[in-house]
């Protein structure tokens, strides 16, 4: 899995570590950041579908895998 380094302001940080660790949601800071992320692609999709964004391209790549 790639790495990679990102800056962080301390009162995000801090909230963060609220959610981390034996009584959090989370079980690390990467795993937090990671279903963040997840959540906010997933957030984006949703807001392009309703707007008729969504990426051809996307469906190509589907249609080419089907081919293989």
């Amino acid at each position: 899995m790639p790495k990679i380094s990102v800056e962080i302001p301390g009162e995000l940080l801090e909230d963060l570590d609220e959610h981390v660790g034996d009584d959090g949601k989370f079980v690390n800071r990467s795993d937090a950041v990671r279903a963040s992320i997840r959540k906010t692609l997933d957030l984006l999709d949703e807001i392009d579908a309703r707007h008729d964004r969504l990426d051809s391209a996307s469906d190509a790549g589907d249609d080419e895998a089907d081919d293989e």
